[in-house]
């Protein structure tokens, strides 16, 4: 019965920690070492680890396996993601190496391996505060996760070549591993939505690239991360990511309870823990410049910065295959990096409005990779947001013969509308400048079609607030946010799926009508 303790000793201090509002992997590593210094109280005993520790590794796996889903090169040939990451590496690692050396007096090997995993970001945390936020799509969003992606990308490379593992002749197999595209492809199409598609995931990542790729002599990590890389392409990968995640979270857990296990932290711990949590601002900053000196506006560069601010779960998964003697400091170090780092992403556009006058002076005077518009020219409505409903809004009234704009804070969401013949401009709804700067002279009616609840109220309250006095229509998912929005300054709000059922009802009924009619017709004809 370990797993009941496991598992209740992990859900206990997750959820203690979720209520606290941060997130709860810190209430797993809490459990992992109050399980250490409980011991043989509860039943755990050393030998508990080594399950702990299959347990962890596939967990591993599939975080991998996902993160090679999200892997699409397009997103990552970009300046401002190859070029940040690799010298915010590159310069982050290099300001760490001479202090692991000379004041920790380490060795050079180990020294250069702990910098670099202190020089990476946690994908996990940010992924889950830019989905909190529905900000995954948003630019800044992207060339967060492009980051990180880069950063896992290294990590891997790292742990490969410090592993010291010697591939097998037959590792030149893995050069075939493209032609193999369209044959993964057509299994995720024959394999459905439901646990079919789970299970190819799990074949993919734990079976032919985890045990397949160690057959060769290649690292586990690294197959699990090919086999999802190849799939990123497919309509379907994002469903794919969606239904492993949960998957992988209880996995992960292991890892984190495993952590723990492994010893109870020290006062040396503790204190480089402390040391590295108070040179956050350090990583943050140089994030900032280099983002900023890639052209990217003030706004995007904080933004993305900020979710950047943290220490990497990936540095612990390279300490506990390279660096064991670390895992422990670093597991505290990633820990007190995220109690810092949650609270302050929920509320980092505040946080922007506030000094966003300052970082402002430290945009470069050129055209920015995410500029929004000055003028909607002579567009009479305005369509906020170009997913599905935002697009069939858009498409009705522009046959309807209105001059129509859309704007989308998603880069591809606009190429898509504008390769469609839209007319589309990136913008971002929450960005206070966007709002001061736009001249909108013909505009009469606004309609709000972004996912986001908050992004509605904001820029329902904006547009009030500089004066506009058309129409704002806005749909909801909800009733207590359709009441935000109203509050807001908004005239109308339809909740989506009334005006669904409604309008299904409204089709049955004409067919009734028709079909009634019909029949009628023919019975007079006889």
């Amino acid at each position: 019965m370990i797993e009941a303790v496991w598992i209740a000793f992990a859900f206990g201090l997750g959820l203690l920690l979720k209520q606290a509002g941060l997130p709860p992997l810190i209430g797993y590593l809490g459990a992992g070492f109050a399980l250490s210094a409980l011991g043989e109280r509860v039943g755990v005993g050393p030998e508990d680890s080594y399950v702990l520790n299959h347990i962890a590794h596939l967990g591993v796996l599939l975080l991998l396996f996902t993160v090679g889903l999200k892997l699409k090169v397009k997103n990552l040939v970009r300046p401002e993601v190859v070029g940040g990451s690799l010298l915010h590496f590159g310069i982050s690692s290099a300001l760490f190496l001479p202090a692991f050396m000379y004041v920790l007096d380490m060795p050079a090997g180990e020294a250069i391996l702990l910098a670099m995993a202190l020089s990476f970001s946690s994908t996990v945390l940010a992924a889950k505060v830019l989905e909190s936020k529905r900000e995954l799509r948003a630019f800044h969003g992207r060339v967060a996760i492009g980051v990180l992606i880069m950063q896992d990308l290294i990590a891997l490379v790292a742990i490969s070549v410090a592993s010291g593992k010697t591939p097998s002749s037959w590792a030149l197999m893995v050069l075939i591993l493209p032609l193999c595209r369209p044959l993964l492809f057509k299994l995720l199409d024959l394999s459905g939505r439901e646990e079919l598609m789970v299970l190819l995931g799990l074949l993919l990542a734990l079976v032919v690239g985890g045990v397949g790729f160690e057959a060769l002599g290649l690292s586990s990590e690294l197959g699990a991360l090919a086999f999802g890389a190849m799939l990123a392409n497919h309509k379907r990968a994002g469903e794919l990511s969606q239904s492993l995640w949960s998957l992988k979270e209880v996995f992960l857990v292991g890892f984190f309870l495993q952590i723990g296990l492994g010893g109870l932290p020290d006062q040396h711990a503790v204190i480089f823990a402390l040391v590295m949590a108070l040179l956050l601002p350090l990583k943050a900053a140089l994030f900032f410049l280099l983002f900023v000196g890639f052209k990217l506006r003030a706004r995007s560069a904080f933004l993305s910065s900020l979710t950047l601010t943290n220490y990497s779960e990936f540095g612990l998964i390279m300490a506990s295959l390279v660096l064991p003697a670390w895992l422990v400091p670093l597991a505290l170090t990633v820990s007190f990096s995220f109690i810092i780092s949650a609270p302050l992403n929920r509320v980092a556009h505040s946080i922007y409005e506030r000094i966003g006058p300052l970082l402002r002076r430290f945009e470069r005077d050129i055209r920015h990779p995410d500029e929004q518009p000055i003028t909607l020219g002579d567009a009479q409505v305005l369509v906020m947001g170009l997913g599905r409903t935002g697009r069939a809004a858009y498409d009705n009234l522009a046959e309807k013969g209105y001059r129509i704009i859309g704007l989308d804070s998603d880069p591809v969401a606009v190429d898509t509308s504008l390769q469609a013949g839209r007319s589309a401009l990136f913008a971002d709804a929450e960005d206070p400048v966007f709002w001061q700067n736009l001249n909108m002279p013909n505009i009469h009616s606004v309609i709000l079609a972004m996912n986001d609840a908050e992004a509605k109220t904001i820029a329902t309250q904006k547009l009030r607030a500089r004066g506009f006095d058309g129409l704002i229509v806005s749909h909801a998912m909800y009733e207590d946010i359709a009441r935000r929005i109203i509050q807001a300054g908004a005239d109308h709000t339809y909740l989506t799926m009334s005006e669904a059922g409604t309008g299904l009802a409204e089709h049955v009924a004409r067919s009734i009508q028709e079909r009634s009619a019909l029949l009628t017709e023919n019975a007079s004809s006889t």
